[in-house]
């Protein structure tokens, strides 16, 4: 590995603050933004949604804010929130937010934040269009970035029409930021493997669906890759990291378990001249999935906020886009410097089960290195290891309730597909 130019001068007397909202507990991304500016002496403090989640206990927290939020909340209430925490800290702070509700509110409030808060002046709707599945499309039709075919269903009756024509298996995903907490159509990112199961899920969205539903893009011919980046407020790249994901969970559409840092210029480049085409600022978090039927890597996700594996992504002058984002944002200059490519990150609670499901999947990561240079681990760290401790007590209880419900799930999804087919072998032998 690369050694480091020098050691990261950030600006200690501006605290950072993790801002999430909805009840995740275990989420290794904040406790990965609390070491990173922690172990630069950055004051850190954090919105928790009880005093026993693993960031609280981190021991560069240097307090935790219990607000127990579900995204249903008004945004009046949200933001009358914050500005109290702001008031408790005593001292301007950098907003670090976690999900992309947090990240709407904030820009969308920015006039009513900014005087307690440090966080990037993007356009105050662009957060909320590009958390949107529909509105990322849109974009990506109008400056030609490659994304898979999608529908935005208005009725019952426009789905009817899609079933009965479709490619399956096709995905469906919750259509907005903030309604997928408030009346989530569906629990994440869900493969449809024919139209009796579309049809049946469907009749469960309501006259107004909000859900889109994507092509999907074969796992024996995809790979897929991971940008993040710190954008300046002139759209230009202060920290950019490429990797590629080997697996994720639930599978092959969930959180990502186990990634690699692999220079990819091209993804790169592509992801830079939409950013500058937007005009978009702060730190995103982009999935892309390299499709080898065309040769085309096609976006699926843009999160305008921190990722998860963020952790992942660090340069040789110990730059990652948390710090990227804290030194900008108090006026500092952030040190250029190559990736360093051929670093592991593993999520330990959720990598194992993700490898089992991996192993007959089809799937391959080509790029990604033989051998890593370093692994960096989501949980567990020498320095800070309550995080880790806490993650394994609340995780074994919820974290095999999941296991058993997916199961059930495919089993359900497995059945149905069995009883379709069986119809339709009765119905031709008539």
């Amino acid at each position: 590995m690369a050694s480091r130019i020098a050691p990261v001068a950030a600006d200690r007397s501006v605290p950072g603050l993790i801002v999430k909202i909805g009840d995740y507990p275990l989420h290794h991304g904040g406790v990965g933004a609390i070491r990173s500016l922690g172990r630069l002496g950055v004051p850190m403090y954090a919105v928790t949604e009880d005093r026993w989640t693993p960031a609280a206990l981190s021991r560069y927290l240097r307090s935790g804010f219990v607000w127990p939020t579900t995204g249903t909340e008004r945004a009046e209430e949200l933001v009358a929130g914050l500005l109290g925490i702001g008031r408790r800290i005593g001292r301007p702070a950098v907003l670090i937010p976690t999900d992309e509700e947090a990240a709407v509110l904030i820009a969308e409030h920015a006039e009513s934040l900014a005087g307690r808060f440090l966080f990037p002046p993007v356009e105050p709707a662009l957060p909320r269009r590009l958390a949107s599945k529909q509105g990322l499309h849109e974009l990506c039709v109008e400056h030609g970035v490659p994304a898979p075919a999608t529908l935005f269903p208005a009725s019952f009756e426009e789905i009817e029409k899609y079933a009965a024509t479709a490619t399956y298996p096709v995905v469906a995903k919750n259509r907005e930021a903030f309604e997928r907490r408030r009346r989530p159509a569906v629990h994440g990112t869900t493969r449809i493997g024919g139209p009796r199961e579309l049809l049946e899920l469907a009749r469960g969205w309501g006259p107004s669906p909000g859900v889109i539903l994507q092509e999907y893009l074969p796992r024996e011919d995809a790979e897929d890759w991971i940008v993040h980046a710190y954008f300046d407020a002139e759209s230009t790249p202060l920290a950019m990291f490429t990797g590629v994901k080997v697996r994720s969970w639930p599978p092959h559409a969930g959180m990502t378990a186990n990634a690699y840092v692999v220079d990819n210029p091209e993804l790169a480049a592509m992801a830079a001249q939409f950013i500058k085409q937007i005009g978009f600022c702060g730190i995103i978090d982009l999935d892309w999935r390299f499709d080898r039927r065309d040769g085309r890597y096609k976006l699926l996700d843009f999160n305008p906020r921190m990722g998860a594996q963020f952790r992942l992504f660090e340069n040789e002058a110990g730059i990652d886009v948390v710090r990227a984002q804290h030194l900008d944002l108090t006026g500092r200059a952030v040190p250029e410097a190559e990736q360093l490519t051929g670093r592991r990150f593993i999520v330990e609670n959720i990598d194992l089960p993700a490898f089992a499901a991996y192993r007959r999947s089809g799937y391959t990561t080509p790029h990604a290195p033989a051998r890593a240079s370093g692994t960096e681990l989501a949980w567990a760290a020498r320095d800070d290891m309550k995080p880790f401790f806490t993650m394994l007590a609340r995780f074994v209880r919820p974290g095999a309730r999941h296991l058993w419900q997916l199961w059930r799930s495919r089993r359900r999804a497995a059945a149905a597909a069995s009883a379709a087919s069986a119809a339709s072998s009765v119905e031709h032998h008539r």
